[in-house]
């Protein structure tokens, strides 16, 4: 309400010169918001360029764990293939000494 009444005595006192700009207390407020606008906007323009760079950075962090969990896995699987091919290959060595043990004594 008080500002209505602010409002009506300022348009009162400059109602015998239309063609002037605006007098410097209407000014002052539409200056200060027009500050607080742009900074709030800047700020606002920060904080989502900060939350974008952070889902980038959990994307790919995300990705080379699931690369590394793979590397680990195939890695696994050729142990034990090749744990497999030395056990048959053991088993092929004492299986010929055992022939030739026997070879040799009978």
């Amino acid at each position: 309400m008080l500002l209505w009444v602010f409002f009506l005595v300022i348009l009162t006192l400059d109602s015998g010169s239309h063609c002037s700009p605006p007098s410097l207390p209407l000014r002052m407020p539409r200056y200060a918001d027009a500050i607080f606008t742009n900074s709030y906007r800047k700020v606002l323009g920060q904080l989502s360029a900060r939350k974008l760079l952070q889902d980038i950075m959990s994307r790919q962090q995300g990705e080379r764990n699931q690369e590394q969990g793979a590397k680990v896995r195939l890695g696994r699987q050729v142990d034990s293939v090749w744990a497999g091919q030395k056990q048959m290959a053991l088993e092929s060595i004492l299986v010929a000494l055992l022939q030739k043990h026997r070879n040799c004594q009978g």
